[in-house]
């Protein structure tokens, strides 16, 4: 069991001095309440339910990086947070030109805090924008490792965009957004779609796709019968839109009670995701790095994230955490039962000038376990439980 709490160190290595980090997450010790912590990187702050929608918080919430923490950044300004009734908290919002803090330059990295592990993850599910990078000490002096993006990283994701949708035609161009003076901002996740679900129905509807669970079900073996993919007991799928392979959580990709098809779903989605289910029947077992992203309709987003990290690793789709039991993390986290200290760096440079290299981890969670187990939630910056003790850098 772990610690009721942790330490977590932040690092400002930007050219700026104004930078604040944001701490945000939910209580499990209150039912799930909304929590902030304020700017003296120590105390907890439970905001009440307002009357009114788009409240502002009670509290000064902003942490300072020269003493503080967290795992939302802003340079050159604050980030704007208010709450609604409930409480729930409303958080910057990437696709909405309305949102005050649209024109900041901020990111965030995720983690989850609870009686078993500490497990922290640098996101770019819903978009790229700061280079941030993590190490985690945990309390036998082992250190964990994720570098974030390479230096120039987000300009190149951009130009990567931009050359897909100059070679296919198919808006990836649209995903790069500009800031006020015309300098690449951020680069959102896809939305859009493609054909390649037909290829694949097509194929099994000849033969058997075979997925690996990674857990009690073990091997399951489905087809497309009368239009869908039927695996049986765990589950039957229709043909996935483009949005519900993007999001993975839409049409044949919605969860419910059932075990198998909980774990079907994620590594079916990241397959779809890496364009992977022509070369390889066997899912997640066979898959190799190499082989992801090779086919013209892919997740070219995932693909130029991945080419543009540290060891190409960050979590670009929400199942990016797949992978053979004994393959290559791709997802960029770092985890561990028994945590002492977490340092996320914005801006992770070295004196050279060039990005710090990310160490794997030793081990890592089977595919989809976030999810599943309830550690992923889809909620940002989800806290297991109250972080009261931060470490000042």
């Amino acid at each position: 069991m772990t610690n009721s709490t942790t330490q977590i160190a932040l690092k400002n290595n930007t050219q700026s001095s104004n930078v604040h980090a944001y701490i945000t997450g939910l209580d499990i010790n209150r039912d799930n309440h909304v929590l902030l912590m304020q700017s003296d990187g120590k105390t907890v702050y439970h905001p009440d339910s307002p009357s009114q929608p788009q409240a502002a918080l009670a509290a000064n919430c902003a942490i300072a990086l020269d003493c503080g923490g967290r795992i939302w950044f802003a340079v050159d300004g604050e980030l704007k947070f208010t709450v609604n009734p409930g409480p729930a908290l409303v958080e910057p919002a990437v696709n909405n030109l309305a949102d005050p803090n649209y024109n900041t330059n901020w990111g965030f990295c995720e983690f989850t805090f609870n009686k078993d592990q500490l497990f922290v993850n640098i996101s770019y599910v819903d978009f790229v924008s700061l280079p941030i990078a993590l190490e985690l000490r945990n309390e036998q002096g082992k250190v964990q490792s994720v570098g974030g993006l390479n230096q120039g990283g987000l300009d190149a994701i951009c130009q990567g965009l931009e050359a897909q949708h100059a070679k296919d035609g198919k808006g990836w161009d649209k995903l790069v957004v500009k800031g006020p003076s015309g300098q690449n901002l951020r680069a959102l996740s896809p939305n859009a779609g493609n054909p390649y679900v037909d290829q694949v129905w097509d194929k099994y509807s000849k033969e058997e796709l075979t997925i690996n669970t990674q857990a009690d079900a073990g091997d399951v073996k489905g087809k497309v019968v009368n239009g869908n993919l039927d695996f049986g007991d765990a589950g039957v799928y229709a043909q996935p839109t483009a949005q519900d392979i993007f999001t993975c959580s839409t049409g044949p990709f919605a969860t419910d009670q059932n075990q198998a098809k909980l774990a079907v779903i994620p590594r079916l989605a990241a397959a779809f995701n890496r364009s992977t289910l022509l070369i390889n029947s066997n899912q997640p077992l066979g898959e190799k790095v190499a082989n992801y992203y090779k086919n013209d309709i892919t997740n070219h987003y995932s693909r130029v994230v991945h080419e543009n990290n540290v060891n190409a690793r960050g979590y670009a789709f929400p199942y990016d955490d797949v992978a053979p039991g004994d393959g290559e993390d791709q997802a960029g986290t770092v985890f561990d039962g028994a945590p002492q200290l977490l340092t996320k760096q914005k801006d992770p440079q070295d004196t050279n000038g060039k990005n710090k290299g990310g160490k794997p981890a030793d081990q890592k969670p089977k595919g989809g376990e976030k999810k599943k187990n309830g550690m992923w939630e889809k909620v940002k910056g989800t806290v297991g439980k109250v972080t009261q003790k931060i470490m000042c850098k």
